[in-house]
């Protein structure tokens, strides 16, 4: 009785998020390489550096961008890829409509060689054209290219995704435990000359349970992504709490402070040599600047690369310090892992899910892993429509195609 339960939640969470797998599965397999697919669909926003040019640090590009965007000042400034690096504009107040101005873009490319525009775009609007290929995939992938709602729909469906991972499992398992090690061997293989029925069968039982543990980490870190709030609820009981970030608490509550006393280049100043200081302490090393950040109530953020750090590519992951603009004063700092466990999981299935680490071995592994993904629910609902179709047929005529069919499974 409990497994026909199981089967029945199986069948139709599995048929409710088919759509849904069959869309992240794909558009996931492109990101992977999403850096060598924008230099295809959108070269203009990359440089070409000469040879033995080095980058501009990010205090440096901060500036030059100032005045390049009208009633507009910097934001941000983060080191992108090597032959680029993008600027957060944050637009003025429009003195006449109490409104922001329309900046016409959300996000902006500089070289980060000479501090140049490289270009601008409106993120996944394809009536610009290819320069938003990619970005249109990577908005289709996290949100269905419909924020809010398609947000909270992948939301829930990686929530229905992690559980069913547990239920699909399950299901593997022989229903008795005489024989258990051999009547379960069957499920891990593919029937060598089988019909096109098992066939299908098999590649969704035994790809399932192949790839269980990473197909559970890009479940769970689907549910990280797009329904925080489950995710927030569950990993302190599994691995504690860090403790709170004061900076962050910071930028909360102080009063909106349009011109800090540090400018952008004596702010990076200030977060190398805080870097340097927590480095020499806490004995990790350090790599390139990534992020240096400024909050209208007078916060700097400032993010670099560093041994700790769980990702390996883009400007995903890095430490990350707050401090004061005005005095320098540090308020908070955070490393990607070592320091909470809590913390560490969320990097690491961070990079693991973005196909951040372990080389392009990794990447072509996650490509794949998209392809796989779309196969078991393709399959899935295969299996679903040929027991469907066995089952009508039985009542219709009597016969016993359905029960046929559960016995070559079983096999």
């Amino acid at each position: 009785m409990i497994r026909t339960v199981f089967v029945f939640l199986h069948r139709w969470i599995g048929l409710l998020m088919t759509v849904f797998l069959v869309i992240v599965g794909l558009t996931g397999s492109l990101i992977a390489f999403n850096t060598e697919l924008e230099h295809v669909f959108a070269p203009q926003l990359f440089a070409k550096p000469a040879p033995g040019a080095a980058p501009l640090d990010l205090g440096t590009l901060a500036e030059r961008a100032e005045g390049l965007v009208p009633h507009a000042h910097v934001g941000a400034v983060s080191m992108d890829e090597p032959d680029r690096a993008s600027m957060r504009f944050m637009a003025d107040t429009n003195p006449e409509t109490g409104k922001r101005y329309d900046l016409g873009f959300t996000q902006f490319y500089v070289d980060p060689f000479t501090g140049a525009e490289l270009g601008r775009r409106r993120r996944g609007d394809l009536s610009e054209g290819l320069i938003n290929v990619m970005p249109f995939v990577y908005l289709l992938h996290v949100a269905l290219a419909w924020k809010p709602m398609g947000t909270l729909i992948l939301g829930v469906v990686a929530v229905f995704w992690t559980l069913d991972c547990f239920n699909g499992f399950y299901l593997t398992l022989p229903v008795s435990l005489s024989g258990f090690w051999r009547k379960w061997k069957t499920a891990w293989l593919i029937k060598r000359g089988a019909g096109v029925y098992r066939l299908n069968f098999d590649l969704h039982r035994a790809s399932g349970l192949w790839l269980w543990p990473i197909l559970f980490v890009f479940a769970w870190s689907s549910v990280m992504f797009n329904m925080p709030i489950v995710y927030g609820t569950v990993m302190p009981k599994l691995f504690g709490s860090p403790p709170p970030n004061e900076g962050m608490r910071a930028m909360m509550s102080r009063p909106v402070k349009p011109q800090p006393a540090l400018g952008w280049r004596d702010a990076q100043a200030v977060g190398d040599r805080l870097f340097a200081e927590r480095a020499a302490k806490d004995g990790f090393s350090l790599g390139r600047p990534l992020v240096l950040s400024y909050f209208p109530n007078g916060l700097y953020l400032y993010s670099v690369r560093t041994s700790r750090d769980a990702a390996e590519r883009t400007d995903q992951g890095g430490a990350m310090a707050i401090f004061d603009a005005d005095t320098g004063a540090l308020l908070s700092f955070s490393l990607p892992t070592g320091e909470h466990a809590s913390s560490t999981v969320t990097a690491w299935l961070k990079a693991l899910h973005m196909a951040l680490v372990f080389g392009l071995p990794y990447r072509i592994f996650v490509c794949v892993l998209g392809l796989v993904i779309t196969m078991l629910s393709v399959t899935g609902v295969y299996i679903w429509w040929k027991k469907s179709k066995a089952r009508r047929f039985h009542k219709a005529r009597g016969a016993s195609t359905a029960a046929a069919l559960d016995a070559v499974t079983a096999e």
